[in-house]
């Protein structure tokens, strides 16, 4: 049997089409919309950087143009249709997988404790257990709820007093969950205050959580490696994904599949029949251009964006500003099935200024382009809370 094979513009079609990117979202953005586009995503990720918008808002932006943040919160702080915790980062995730995270909770416990050292472990043993009685005893608490007196130590994992860190133990075992936020700021409450019964009482296998997993990943990303598959939601191990994969091949449930990269090369990986078949029948791509977060689930895996689009990404947070190549933190922009250059802009009082933009090797800003991105910078004022937007001198790098 001869080995599918996918050229690069149907695999980008592809990809984009599962990460609800190749067409324009007409939903509300809100309850039971924003509950499928969650699901359909299958998380995304929280961040603190605000300079336009929160990484997770602008997300959830690029999908639905009339998202606002507050419908967000409402899904985790009042419908509880979605909770926070961990994939490859902190993330708002759909409530119904939440049985499938136990496994995560477990092994994340396991990890965490491993840092303890023996002459350490009584100490924070005993430190948990005074956090997870304050909360028992006085119900939803911030980190400046609990050791307040406490100067901040190196004893902590990330440096943190040590009752930050006992929360965050709790939190990333599964023991406490996040309520809700204020601002950024975590609240914390009981894991049985918070999940609905319905699924805080559901317990799975290891196999069935791990066969989910690897097939919901599968099914998000379109086609990948084992590896890219386990990195997806991070529940997997690298082991146990090659053996799900060894096994659903062998099973016929998955197809050994070519997938040509950006430069011509050719990556092997797996799919389904499902997939193949999504991908002979999907449409011409939106001609929108399309404002991303550095943190969009598109681009999460840097090395697979760079494969598959030709798009060298890094976040030049850390990155001193006179070393800095382009900027403090700059958006990707998208226009049909190509990333074609990267924005600098920041919300600075009413207005959203746009510094710069950087279009990529190749790509012509012709008027058509650069009208369209201007009206996406147009649309981006209700995310980025501003009124008016205003362009530097020089903005467009030609």
């Amino acid at each position: 049997m001869t080995r599918p094979f996918l050229e690069n513009e149907i695999a980008r079609r592809l990809f984009l089409d599962r990460h609800l990117l190749l067409s324009p979202g007409s939903g509300s953005g809100k309850g039971a919309d924003l509950d499928t586009v969650l699901c359909d995503l299958g998380f995304v990720q929280v961040d603190s950087v605000n300079t336009l918008a929160r990484a997770h808002d602008l997300i959830l932006w690029s999908r639905r143009g009339q998202y606002r943040p507050r419908s967000l919160q409402q899904l985790v702080a009042r419908h509880r249709s979605a909770f926070e915790h961990w994939t490859h980062d902190a993330s708002v995730i759909p409530m119904q997988f939440y049985p499938k995270w136990r496994l995560k909770f477990a092994r994340d416990k396991a990890r965490m404790q491993a840092r303890w050292s023996d002459d350490r472990r009584a100490g924070w043993e005993q430190e948990i257990q005074s956090v997870m009685h304050h909360i028992a005893d006085n119900g939803v608490t911030c980190s400046l709820d609990v050791g307040t007196n406490e100067q901040k130590s190196s004893s902590g994992w990330w440096d943190w007093h040590p009752s930050k860190t006992a929360l965050e133990f709790l939190w990333r075992s599964g023991e406490l969950a996040i309520c809700h936020r204020q601002g950024f700021r975590k609240y914390y409450d009981l894991t049985e205050r918070v999940i609905p019964a319905e699924y805080l009482n559901r317990r799975e296998d290891t196999a069935d959580i791990i066969d989910w997993a690897m097939t919901e990943a599968l099914e998000r990303l379109g086609f990948g490696t084992s590896g890219e598959l386990a990195a997806f939601f991070e529940i997997v191990t690298r082991e146990e994904a090659k053996a799900w994969c060894v096994e659903a091949l062998g099973s016929g449930r998955i197809l050994e599949v070519d997938v040509e990269m950006a430069d011509g090369s050719v990556r092997r990986g797996f799919t389904t029949e499902r997939a193949l078949t999504r991908a002979d029948g999907l449409p011409e791509p939106s001609t929108r251009v399309r404002l991303l977060s550095p943190f969009d689930p598109a681009l999460r895996d840097r090395a697979r964006a760079e494969r598959l689009f030709g798009f060298h990404y890094r976040i030049e947070i850390f990155v001193p500003e006179a070393k800095r190549k382009y900027g403090y933190y700059v958006f990707p922009v998208l226009q049909g099935d190509s990333l074609i250059g990267r924005l600098d802009a920041k919300r600075t009082g009413d207005a959203l200024v746009v510094r710069a933009f950087w279009p990529e090797a190749k790509v012509r800003m012709g008027k058509a382009r650069t009208a369209g991105l201007v009206s996406e910078l147009s649309r981006a004022i209700a995310i980025a809370g501003a009124k008016t937007v205003e362009f530097s001198d020089g903005w467009l790098h030609q």
